[in-house]
């Protein structure tokens, strides 16, 4: 049975995958922040119990079939970033909101360039050093994407 607290964090997911879907102009599309996996990575660090690899990998799955992208490359992606996330989340919960942003951008550094290997293999897509602008603005969206949902965490008492 699904209770309170996870149908709230699945409407999150949802808001998360609608921003990232969502229409932006050509020139500003280099530049979206990864949303849908900032905000599995503040729920996994959150609350690791109620969002676990099997979330990130069908919130993969439907980022693939959404975005047209080969089925299972944000599966994997996904469940990898939110693995090491996760089995983490006692040592980079204490550390300041800077940091944490810094080892987000880390994070999603691999994520990336994960990414990239796997379309590489399958797409024959080469590298280009804009690929890496989404770790950038994801550092900076780390800050809002955090207070935001710690906001609406306790606001709603999900525990």
């Amino acid at each position: 049975m699904i209770n309170r607290y996870s149908l709230l964090i699945a409407l999150s997911i949802f808001f998360a995958l609608i921003m990232a879907l969502m229409p932006l102009p050509f020139s500003f599309e280099p530049f979206r922040p990864d949303w849908v996996l900032l905000v599995l990575m503040y729920w996994s660090l959150a609350v690791p119990h109620r969002l676990n690899i099997g979330t990130a990998w069908v919130v993969g799955l439907l980022i693939d079939l959404a975005s047209g992208s080969p089925l299972g490359v944000n599966s994997l992606t996904f469940s990898i970033c939110i693995f090491v996330t996760a089995s983490n989340f006692q040592k980079i919960r204490n550390f300041s909101l800077w940091q944490q942003s810094l080892l987000i951008g880390l994070f999603l550094t691999l994520y990336h360039l994960m990414q990239f290997w796997l379309n590489h293999f399958l797409l024959g897509v080469y590298f280009n050093p804009q690929y890496l602008w989404p770790v950038a603005t994801g550092m900076v969206s780390w800050f809002w994407v955090f207070l935001l949902l710690r906001k609406y965490r306790r606001h709603f008492r999900i525990r």
